[in-house]
């Protein structure tokens, strides 16, 4: 058996292309304010599609960027700013914070409503409660992907979730179960973690291990939505290359899995996509527009 390969940037353009016509259709375009602390190499790229994909469908973005060494008070000054400015529908922090600040303390103060990252607390409670809210971008761009490959009711299905994490463990084991799976969260007390990721029909690692999950952990014909990116070095490319891989050994899952994404090219293109539905979905709920049909 060989898998079938999920392509995550060909889901994600569609994803991102209904977001366009979307707000084609709206009164006016969203706003997205991204707020950048410091200079990881990184997280400028990341900001950087970030922003260019907000423009090219069709919504205004606010880049903001604060030096490595601004305060706490500084950083979190902004988000209220933020806050407050009615143009703005949705705040996003890029992640990680430089050292000695409180990411936690920042992002808990973002107005909720502009919350297109899904983190506060507010939105983790109303996703643990099953209330309409803003949810975090990588599990649900995993739910997507892995209705892309199973179809649209995932009602009955296993689903293994590797990791406990409260920016995708969790909330990735919330979603599947408000989709009517049955969820397991395993993590580094788990007994006899292969033997349990045998049984699930959709198994989402989300552990930031590289290569962890081999061929022995996989059902036959199961769905493998791979979280992890890890880099790890690349010699064949040239010395001190590196090369970018997930929690699943690609090759080797593949050769057991029925449907799998690979890294990069997989989870990695949804982030996004979904981000920029967010910010379409908290700019309808706090302009009273009416959400636009294909989201």
């Amino acid at each position: 058996m060989s898998a079938i390969r999920i392509d995550g940037n060909a889901v994600a353009a569609g994803v991102r292309s209904s977001v366009a016509a979307g707000v084609a259709g709206l009164p006016g375009a969203p706003t997205l304010a991204v707020v950048l602390v410091g200079d990881d190499a990184a997280s400028e790229v990341y900001v950087r599609n970030k922003v260019r994909s907000t423009e090219e469908a069709g919504m205004r973005s606010v880049h903001h960027r604060l030096p490595a060494s601004a305060s706490q008070s500084e950083v979190e000054g902004l988000i209220a700013a933020l806050n407050a400015d009615p143009e703005v529908d949705g705040i996003l922090l890029q992640l990680p914070l430089p050292e000695g600040l409180d990411a936690d303390a920042a992002i808990e103060r973002i107005d909720p409503a502009k919350d297109v990252d899904g983190l506060t607390e507010m939105s983790a409670g109303r996703l643990s409660l099953g209330k309409p809210g803003l949810r975090p971008c990588t599990p649900v761009g995993s739910v997507i992907l892995a209705k892309h490959a199973l179809g649209p009711d995932l009602s009955g299905k296993h689903v293994v979730v590797i990791g406990r994490s409260i920016l995708v463990g969790k909330p990735a084991a919330l979603l599947f179960l408000a989709e009517n799976c049955t969820v397991t969260i395993a993590h580094s007390r788990t007994a006899d973690l292969p033997a349990l990721c045998r049984t699930a029909d959709i198994l989402v690692p989300a552990v930031g291990r590289a290569e962890m999950v081999r061929s022995d952990w996989v059902k036959p014909g199961a769905a493998v939505i791979d979280v992890g990116i890890n880099r790890v070095p690349a010699p064949e490319k040239g010395e001190g290359k590196t090369r970018l891989v997930g929690d699943a050994h690609f090759e080797s899952c593949a050769e057991v899995a029925g449907f799998i994404t690979p890294v990069p090219g997989g989870v990695g293109p949804m982030t996004i996509a979904c981000l920029l539905r967010n910010t379409v979905l908290a700019a309808c709920a706090r302009r009273g527009w009416a959400v636009p049909p294909q989201l």
